[in-house]
């Protein structure tokens, strides 16, 4: 005779009200460092007529190259560059909640995958009174889509960790360009041109019928996070015995993971978000788990996080490497001649690069 599952209700608390209430928070928090460096910008705008308000350190965690670069020169120096050090933290901190929590840093922190979350809820709503159903991109051409962010990255850590060396790294970290980098992100948003706007909306359009099509497909950012997100000893774990088959993990996953198929939720796909763990009905069944054995409470997941991301910034503050040491007058003359400093984009130029850093540390030797 065949033994009688008894099933035992999920009655624990659903952490998404939690990761919103974060993501809100997080997404504040970048609005009022924007006004700040408006406030900033406009001083220099305005010739000093209106009040000088500092800028705001937390700008460069919109600069992940620059970011980078500095940690790739710490790693071969030991010293960060006094450019964007709080950027050089911001990048550890988020890869560091990566290393902890997996992709976390996508769905509980970051604004732009904020942004792409409340388009894909929208989006989806749409397709559904279109078409009766959730769109989705076929694997033959999902693979191939997700790869794009893979070659992105590929391309970037190629041209910081195996083309540049730490005094090329230096040379361009010194530029006037990178100095300025965060005006000049800040003036491409504030004088958009209509190229850049078209790019925007059909992303826009994109994402509400592909939903996170950036996030998915694009990010270089959420490509490295997806790396460094395997060494998590943190994995969602599907009890197989006492799961009843119902699919509304699948459904709940916001990545189009098949949860009810794995044991282990093992994808670079994988958010963190724990909207499959909130959607389970059953008691025990789909839980985070340390190294796939220990149960580790979901609350626990938002404290990580927020703490890991406090902890590494915080570092850098009470360090005094967190606000740059360029002056209020060189910053002047940066914004005024902004326009007339260039990037380096190619090889070529990274390769003059090294030669001219090189050449610049012979002649100081001598």
């Amino acid at each position: 005779m065949a033994r009688k599952l008894t099933v035992v209700k999920n009655t624990e608390k659903a952490v998404q009200p939690i990761r919103f209430t974060v993501q809100i928070l997080f997404v504040l928090l970048c609005l009022w460092i924007g006004v700040e460096f408006f406030l900033f910008i406009r001083y220099f705008e305005t010739n000093g007529s209106t009040a000088f308000v500092a800028r705001p350190p937390g700008v460069d965690g919109f600069l992940p190259i620059s970011s980078m670069m500095n940690a790739y020169y710490f790693l071969l120096t030991g010293d960060i560059h006094n450019a964007h050090p709080a950027g050089f933290f911001i990048f550890l901190a988020i890869v560091a909640v990566s290393l902890a929590f997996g992709k976390a840093f996508c769905s509980w922190l970051c604004p732009v995958g904020f942004l792409s979350e409340m388009v894909g809820e929208f989006g989806e709503k749409v397709t559904k009174k279109l078409f009766k159903r959730k769109l989705t991109v076929p694997k033959f051409l999902d693979y191939p889509l997700r790869s794009l962010k893979y070659l992105l990255l590929l391309f970037f850590v190629y041209a910081i960790f195996f083309a540049m060396t730490a005094l090329s790294l230096k040379f361009f970290l010194d530029t006037p360009y990178n100095l300025v980098s965060d005006v000049k992100m800040y003036y491409f948003f504030a004088q958009i041109s209509p190229l850049a706007l078209w790019v925007i909306g059909i992303l826009f359009v994109l994402s509400v019928f592909i939903r996170n099509f950036w996030c998915r497909y694009l990010c270089p950012y959420g490509a490295l996070l997806g790396l460094t997100g395997f060494l998590s000893p943190f994995k969602i774990k599907r009890n197989i015995t006492t799961c009843i088959d119902c699919s509304l993990c699948t459904k709940a996953c916001p990545n189009n993971i098949k949860v009810e198929k794995v044991r282990f939720v093992i994808s670079d796909e994988c958010t963190s978000c724990l909207s499959c763990v909130d959607a389970c009905p059953v008691a025990d069944t789909l839980d985070v788990t340390l190294m796939g054995k220990k149960k580790f409470p979901k609350r626990y997941v938002a404290a990580g996080v927020i703490m890991i991301f406090l902890l590494v910034t915080g570092i850098g503050m009470v360090t005094g490497n967190w606000q740059n040491t360029i002056s209020k007058e060189e910053y002047k003359i940066l914004i005024e001649k902004r326009n007339s400093f260039g990037h380096p984009t190619g090889t070529a130029e990274i390769e003059e690069l090294n030669r001219e850093s090189e050449a610049g540390a012979k002649d100081g030797g001598k």
